[in-house]
């Protein structure tokens, strides 16, 4: 997992043309049609590259056809897409990014910064501040033919890791997206019910991809995706689980890419009313958390605890605070104290989403009753979790599998205004100090405000993050530079090639 600091960020927007440039070389070659996987459900079938993507398949297919400004690298964490370059004012509100020379739609038509103005402001129109950190959508602007500015509300210095692969570009106007006219590296040929062919866009102004085309099957469960990719009729899964990649770590025609540190796995405790108000409830169901057999149990042990905090992978990640360990006396205590009541019975509501997920959630369960607490697990369809549970019930699993830093998740998530804050969690000192670590041109300040930050969390968060899963991805053996990045830069496959 990796994360972009305030001076890579900046850093980031010096070398890009180099960065482009060093990664055209050795491309250009037909190597054939990579035939991927993808988890997704039709219900949940998702065509606007500005909604909610809850679809694997549907962001799979987004992040291929459509350019967003930046992209998830290893080093430094923000790599240039769309936008070549960028960089901020004194006070880190006023961000420019320039766009990419060369850069055209599929139809022909040149990207304009009028087309990128039009996009940011419908993505925060449709998303909100979440998606797209500006207040207002007029608060986006062009600035001559090949620039846009960016005006946070505030001095905000991870502008460009906060809309990585999210800032997907449209045409100016567009109403209807069957079609999917993006400027990526791939466009779309053909689509039906989640299942698309991408063929390569030659005209496309970064490296080019050495794929003639990409083909996109749907499938609804980790288990059909699993057996499809063993059974040869994929050529790539990802995200498949450990057990799937036991299987086929001995056959030589497949590979197994383990990408650690991908996928939180978590469970989000209302805190604005309700059972898990009282912060002593929180403490104590973190506290009858037996986070080891969690992790053996629900990862097959690929994977590692987590400490309530999102974020691990950022360097600026808080490891001295202590580990939180299961204690069940402790954490009869502090139920007792809140007089919590535990004849009853909440209901824990999950999704097969993430491998070990739901899984996990009926671990979680026999671990609470140990500490007097009755779970009751309800397994839900994707589409209806995020219909009638996410953001509203008491108690659900949650996954993040973006790779992305601490003040990420602190702003997306955790902010008392974010339209995601999956726990109700309004504090003003958190507010107020995730508000400075954004703004911290200072490094001292920006680190001493990204421990407060996590110190809160951990201490009277909503989140119970218990671990961190590995990624397991499972590939023919002809598939070369598959990504390597967790969370969500499993994505970018232009750079992938068959043998």
């Amino acid at each position: 997992m990796t994360t972009m600091t305030r001076r890579r960020i900046l850093g980031a927007g010096l070398g890009v043309s180099a960065a482009l440039a060093l990664g055209g070389c050795g491309g250009g070659t037909d190597t054939g049609t990579l035939r991927v996987g993808a988890l997704g459900k039709v219900p949940a079938l998702q065509r606007d590259p500005h909604a909610n993507l809850s679809n694997e398949s549907d962001f799979l297919i987004a992040s291929l056809v459509y350019d967003p400004l930046t992209v998830p690298g290893a080093d430094p964490t923000v790599q240039p897409r769309l936008a070549s370059r960028w960089s901020a004012d004194p006070e880190q509100r006023r961000w420019t990014f320039t766009l990419a020379e060369g850069a055209r739609f599929h139809d022909g038509s040149p990207v304009t910064a009028d087309d990128v103005v039009w996009s940011l402001r419908r993505l925060r129109e449709v998303g909100g501040e979440s998606k797209m950190p500006v207040a207002r959508p007029g608060d986006i602007v062009a600035d001559g033919p090949g620039r846009v500015v960016v005006t946070a509300a505030a001095p905000n210095t991870q502008i460009p890791l906060l809309v990585r692969l999210m800032t997907f570009t449209v045409k100016q106007g567009t109403a209807d997206f069957a079609n999917a006219v993006g400027s990526g590296p791939f466009r779309l040929e053909s689509y039906r019910q989640g299942n698309a062919r991408l063929v390569r866009n030659d005209a496309w102004h970064g490296p080019k991809p050495r794929l003639e085309a990409i083909e996109v099957t749907m499938f609804d469960s980790v288990d059909a995706l699993s057996n499809a990719v063993v059974g040869g009729q994929i050529d790539l899964a990802s995200n498949v689980g450990a057990i799937a990649g036991r299987t086929a770590g001995g056959r030589g025609d497949l590979q197994v890419v383990r990408r650690p540190d991908d996928t939180a796995v978590a469970i989000a405790m209302r805190t604005s009313d309700g059972p898990f108000a009282d912060p002593r409830v929180r403490a104590a169901l973190r506290l009858a958390t037996d986070r080891d057999a969690l992790v053996a149990q629900s990862f097959s042990g690929y994977g590692r605890v987590a400490n309530d905090i999102l974020g691990t992978g950022d360097p600026q990640y808080a490891a001295d605070i202590p580990q939180r360990r299961r204690d069940l006396e402790r954490a009869r205590a502090l139920l007792a104290q809140a007089r919590f009541d535990t004849a009853a019975s909440y209901q824990l509501v999950t999704k097969e989403e993430a491998p070990g997920e739901a899984e996990s959630a009926k671990v979680f369960a026999t671990q609470m009753r140990e500490a007097g607490v009755n779970i009751e697990v309800v397994v839900q369809e994707s589409g209806t979790f995020y219909d009638r549970t996410w953001l509203h019930a008491p108690l659900y699993t949650v996954n993040w599998g973006t790779n992305d830093s601490v003040l990420f998740y602190a702003s997306k998530l955790m902010a008392s205004g974010s339209n995601r804050n999956e726990t109700a969690f309004a504090d003003p000192e958190f507010d107020a100090v995730t508000a400075t670590a954004l703004g911290s041109a200072n490094p001292a300040d920006y680190a001493r405000a990204c421990r407060t930050v996590q110190q809160i969390q951990h201490e009277r968060g909503g989140y119970l993050v218990w671990g961190m899963a590995d990624g397991i991805d499972i590939a023919s053996s002809r598939v070369r530079d598959l990504p390597t990045l967790g969370g969500f830069g499993r994505v970018q496959l232009e750079r992938v090639w068959l043998a």
